[in-house]
């Protein structure tokens, strides 16, 4: 790590391990370099260290900074024009912004299991073709999804035509996709515990192995740089018009 009162070593060493720099990362070089030194190293390990290949990493970026819970769109550019650099194509960007979309399902599942009890309803008969649907595209949350086609199997239908017929042929591999969804539901701008438990049983059956699990749930964690870099936005400008 540069020393703190290096400004030109400590900059160089973060646009190495980022891939950017931007005023807000000036702002903060000037107000506190040691924190930026820091942030450098802190930010670029999960990034560096473990088995996602760095077009892996960029797309998971890309998800995290899409997301309907964060919507940081500088961000979101710099790790599209990475992930692009690193060997991604349309097809798995767009298959990362089809699981963006997704990320809200948990929820309206979570939330009508919460009216299901209050409110019971018969489940739906035994040869309803939604079951096998559920079985075949979503089966980890099939107790939940048949218990909403008891409460609305219209909803379920198109959801799971969405599913099926929203993602580009020739994207993202399975275990790709799910490693895509568990640094969504794990980050901290959502932190779907229930979903993520779930997700991760589901990725170690299907071949994942524990450290590139890690390694996309780490690169969540430094997302709350944004909340520095908006504020050391807003101070500088407070500072200039001063």
């Amino acid at each position: 790590m540069p020393p703190v009162n290096d400004l030109d070593a400590i900059k160089a060493r973060f646009i190495e391990a980022r891939g950017y720099w931007r005023p807000w990362t000036e702002a903060v070089l000037r107000g506190n370099p040691a924190f930026l030194a820091h942030y450098a190293e802190y930010a670029g390990y999960p990034a560096a260290t473990g088995p996602l290949t760095p077009r892996m990493v960029e797309l998971i970026y890309v998800a995290l900074d899409a997301s309907a819970t964060h919507l940081y769109e500088a961000g979101l550019a710099t790790h599209m024009r990475l992930a692009r650099q690193a060997g991604a194509s349309d097809a798995d960007i767009f298959d990362v912004l089809h699981l963006v979309t997704m990320q809200g399902l948990s929820a309206v599942l979570q939330a009508a299991d919460l009216l299901h009890e209050a409110a019971p309803q018969p489940a739906p008969d035994p040869h309803d073709p939604l079951r096998a649907r559920i079985a075949a595209l979503w089966p980890e949350q099939a107790s939940s999804l048949l218990r909403l086609v008891s409460q609305d199997p219209g909803y379920v239908a198109v959801l799971l035509d969405f599913l099926e017929g929203g993602a580009l042929v020739g994207g993202l591999a399975s275990t790709e996709r799910l490693l895509v969804r568990i640094a969504l539901h794990a980050c901290f701008t959502h932190g779907d515990m229930a979903t993520t438990r779930v997700l991760i049983a589901q990725g170690l059956e299907h071949g994942l192995v524990r450290q590139e699990i890690l390694q996309a749930i780490q690169l969540g964690a430094h997302l709350a740089v944004h909340g520095a870099a908006l504020g050391a936005t807003v101070h500088a400008g407070a500072a200039a018009a001063r």
